[in-house]
């Protein structure tokens, strides 16, 4: 019998900000559209718990250091979209201030896997007109119903 491989545990993070209309956190690679859009997420170090994982990546990834956690939302069980190994993410709602800067684009420094990348970061309002890559923006509707994703397309 094959050993079913442990998940790798993840987290992610919808970074919201309450404006006119709530906003979500997103970003781009620069230089690498393929990767589109997405929200701050990565791996748990081992002895980091949860929260401090989604903090730490929400820095590392878009270089802000306001943000707060509020809940977590929803875990997740799905193979990653390339490699096809096991994925157990934990998606966290946290908040930042209304006057937390529009668009910014965050050069990844340290010696982890994104370091030299630069991510192009803004706030986008909710709902999403489209989908996040890797289907990240799933969950948004259970922060708040009328943060689903709208497609145009029929349900």
């Amino acid at each position: 019998m094959t050993p079913v491989p442990l998940p790798r545990i993840r987290v992610a993070a919808y970074v919201i900000r309450h404006r006119a209309a709530p906003e979500v956190l997103v970003f781009d690679h620069v230089g690498m559209p393929d990767a589109g859009t997405q929200i701050p997420a990565g791996g748990v170090r081992p002895g980091e718990g949860p929260q401090d994982a989604v903090l730490r990546e929400v820095a590392e990834e878009t270089g802000l250091l306001t943000a707060a956690v509020v809940r977590p939302i929803a875990v997740e069980d799905k193979p990653h979209p390339d490699t096809g190994q096991p994925r157990r993410t934990t998606f966290f709602l946290l908040q930042v201030a209304a006057d937390t800067p529009d668009a910014w684009v965050h050069h990844v420094r340290g010696d982890g896997a994104d370091a030299g990348l630069a991510f192009a970061c803004r706030f986008v309002p909710l709902p999403l007109d489209r989908p996040l890559a890797d289907a990240q923006d799933a969950w948004l509707g259970d922060v708040d119903p009328g943060f689903a994703t709208t497609t145009g397309e029929a349900p």
